[in-house]
């Protein structure tokens, strides 16, 4: 019979489910900081109610007697091993900036994308046919030094919200916001203290109307 695991190893396995910092996971769950989880990690303290309630808020396919006592499964329906992603029917350039007014539709459970934080749409044309309108994207919310050049993000500033490819740019502290259809769309150049959130797009549903 294999051994149950600890207080903190089933948090971590979560954790990881999640794909998620044990810092951001805190976060996204309602705790203030990631100090108590590292109260529970260090065994200082077991996994209270409270800190099980909000797990299965956020996550309702994690099953709570589990994760109290590590009885059973992690999962509480084995078929839901997907994460479940909130679904704003919204265009992801206006809906960004907006999120924290809104409220998602649906959930979406794609289990090979991992981890997301959100979907939007994206009508823009811009993207060209990397992104054509109407897809819908796949969104995780990434620290601004995480940015992997060549990558594909929704870059949300103090001036634009705009999904973008991003490239290093020659200047110091800047970013290049580059378009799928460089043709008829211009490079942007973006400092990147003018950042105020990052969204990685981890996936895309192309939708063929």
């Amino acid at each position: 019979m294999r051994e149950k695991q600890n207080n903190w190893q089933r948090i971590e396995a979560v954790i990881k489910w999640a794909n998620m910092s044990t810092n951001y996971f805190a976060r996204h769950i309602g705790l203030a900081r990631g100090e108590n989880l590292y109260q529970i990690k260090r065994g200082n303290n077991g996994i209270s109610l409270d800190v099980a309630d909000r797990i299965v808020a956020k996550f309702p396919q994690v099953d709570k007697l589990w994760l109290l006592t590590g009885e059973g499964q992690m999962f509480s329906d084995e078929r839901t091993r997907g994460p479940q992603i909130p679904f704003y029917d919204v265009d992801v350039e206006h809906g960004l900036e907006h999120l924290e007014h809104l409220e998602p539709e649906s959930n979406l459970i794609l289990p090979p994308v991992g981890a997301c934080d959100l979907a939007m749409s994206y009508t823009g044309r811009a993207m060209g046919a990397l992104v054509p309108p109407g897809t819908v994207v796949l969104l995780k919310a990434v620290d601004r030094d995480a940015i992997i050049p060549g990558g594909e993000y929704a870059i949300v500033s103090r001036k634009i919200v705009t999904l973008r490819i991003v490239r290093a740019a020659d200047e110091e502290g800047k970013v290049r916001l580059v378009a799928g259809d460089r043709e008829n769309y211009d490079d942007i150049l973006l400092k990147v203290s003018d950042i105020v959130a990052v969204y990685k797009v981890k996936g895309k549903l192309i939708i063929n109307s």
